[in-house]
């Protein structure tokens, strides 16, 4: 009896075994209607992300450099749209985006966070690790403006 139970264990988790191979084996295909709604989609986000940290993160404090507080308050402002520019782009990624594009949003995104976070950390612009963060960014950038075209 104990026999018989090992074989059907081992057979349900054979089949268990191939249901899954098979299911992470086939890709879900996506119409040129969706394709092209998803690219619409992610395009438009990343303009809204764009617009955003640009304004963002040249923005001067109204009392000049003196202005203590308002300056704290533009780079509060500045790595707010950094770091949640980069989560909107990724809640606006549809699986039907054309992988390329999806990378290059993914990466954007992540970098954008990346940038944020080490702002609100303390770190500079000129430090070597941030300053290729936003030299990365930036071409992401130009990338994605690109694919959208």
């Amino acid at each position: 009896m104990a026999a018989v139970s090992l074989v059907v264990a081992v057979a349900a988790l054979a089949v268990a075994g191939w249901t899954l191979y098979r299911s992470s084996q086939s890709g879900t295909e996506y119409d040129e209607a969706q394709t092209a709604d998803a690219k619409a989609k992610v395009c438009a986000a990343a303009d809204v992300v764009r617009k955003g940290v640009s304004l963002n993160t040249n923005l001067r404090p109204e009392g000049g450099p003196q202005d203590v507080t308002g300056a704290q308050a533009v780079a509060a402002n500045a790595r707010i749209s950094l770091y949640d520019g980069g989560q909107y782009l990724l809640d606006r990624l549809d699986p039907a985006t054309p992988p390329v594009l999806s990378e290059k949003v993914r990466q954007f995104a992540n970098n954008l966070i990346d940038i944020g976070a080490n702002a609100t950390a303390g770190v500079p612009n000129d430090d070597p690790a941030q300053a290729k963060r936003l030299s990365d960014a930036d071409a992401e950038n130009k990338s994605i403006t690109e694919l959208c075209k």
